[in-house]
């Protein structure tokens, strides 16, 4: 089965994080990297730029409408993801508490139900 591990960005929170907790979130994402890999359960990952580099498109009476910045309004916004092949819901949940984001922020669960 294959989950989505998602991991958000608080930008106020990160801000206060030290040198030393931010270079562990790094060097922990290299050893979770490791980890998935090695044990094959790695499908993708990808960083994503902050949200105030995105552009939110929506279509009202035919018409295409874009503003800057991320969907919801919110301080914390979407900066990444792991895809794991999992034998088990315990299994991605066992992993997502071994993602570094999870000492100061969640990380979300999804089941992925559909792939094109």
């Amino acid at each position: 089965m294959r989950y989505l591990l998602t991991l958000h960005m608080n930008p106020a929170l990160w801000a206060t994080l030290t040198d030393d907790q931010k270079n562990g979130v790094y060097e922990g994402h290299g050893e979770f990297i490791k980890l998935i890999t090695g044990s094959g359960e790695m499908v993708e990952t990808k960083a994503l730029a902050e949200a105030a580099e995105s552009k939110t498109v929506t279509v009202k009476d035919g018409v295409a409408h874009t503003s800057t910045g991320g969907y919801v309004e919110s301080e914390a916004f979407l900066c990444g993801y792991y895809v794991v092949d999992v034998e088990s819901e315990a299994r991605a949940v066992e992993l997502a508490a071994k993602i570094p984001d999870a000492q100061y922020t969640a990380v979300e669960v999804r089941k992925v139900v559909h792939e094109g």
